[in-house]
């Protein structure tokens, strides 16, 4: 059984909750697939968060901090949550834990300096992952985006993300012109690949203000997702890569939807 999460959002950004299982067609590379479940209720997440704490991150930090604080705080009692911290190195602040509290105080501890190895931070990330006690997992990155220090590269960390199931949303902190560097300008793309990649997507931040209604947004879409299941008609197990799309039939009288959801899976192997 493939299971994708699917958001769903009007043309101002709000999420449209309330569609039905015959609001959704899925195909899988090209051919449509039989919806055999489908389900529209909130369920337990692991979540990880991604905690940018290099250097570039100084005069960000505080709010970055408060970002995190709300977005842990909109939890549900069933969820667990794990953090990670990166600047020189990616490094497990806290494993899985339910306690809101214990990751607040190891937050408030993060100083901001040193170099940025952001795929090392999200790689790790998705391999904590694999002991994650809930099937619906995802990841947040709150970081300006820009990798300089990492021992992984973009092509590893798409490999691995392709391969786990896990969506990624990200809080991308961007200087209005693109920031000094290379690897800053480089970085919203890279971000966008991969929320987009995985169902999530990215959410760029001008106005640290609006740091931490962000993350109750990202925390809201996480809670009100659709899931549509189906069993793929290709029984094949080549271990190949699957293409996914879903698509709506909205209802009467809506306006144009968008639809998020991951863009595939691997097949299982022999």
């Amino acid at each position: 059984m493939a299971l994708i999460n699917v958001s769903v959002t009007d043309p101002y950004g709000r999420l449209v909750t309330g569609l039905e299982q015959s609001n959704f067609r899925v195909f899988e590379d090209g051919v449509e697939q039989e919806i055999v479940r489908f389900s529209g209720e909130d369920v337990p997440i692991s979540i990880g968060v991604i905690f940018d704490m290099s250097g570039s991150m100084s005069d960000k930090i505080d709010k970055s901090r408060l970002a995190a604080v709300q977005f842990f705080r909109t939890a549900n009692p069933q969820d667990e949550f794990l953090l990670i911290n990166f600047n020189d190195r990616a490094q497990l602040a806290s494993p899985f834990t339910a306690s809101v509290e214990d990751l607040q105080t190891r937050l408030m501890f993060t100083a901001a300096h040193g170099q940025t190895a952001l795929l090392d931070g999200i790689y790790l990330g998705l391999s904590e992952m694999k002991g994650a006690h809930n099937t619906k997992k995802a990841l947040l990155i709150i970081s300006d985006g820009g990798d300089n220090h990492s021992r992984y590269t973009e092509t590893d960390i798409r490999k691995y993300a392709r391969e786990a199931d896990v969506q990624i949303y990200a809080i991308g902190l961007y200087e209005a012109n693109g920031g000094p560097t290379t690897e800053e300008r480089a970085g919203p793309s890279l971000l966008a690949e991969l929320t987009e990649m995985t169902g999530g997507r990215t959410f760029g931040v001008t106005s640290l203000g609006d740091m931490p209604d962000i993350a109750s947004k990202i925390s809201m879409e996480l809670r009100n997702q659709y899931v549509v299941g189906y069993r793929p008609s290709n029984h094949t197990h080549d271990g190949k890569w699957r293409k996914v799309k879903v698509k709506l039939r909205p209802p009467k009288g809506l306006p144009p939807l968008t639809v998020y959801s991951r863009t595939g899976y691997y097949a299982p192997g022999h």
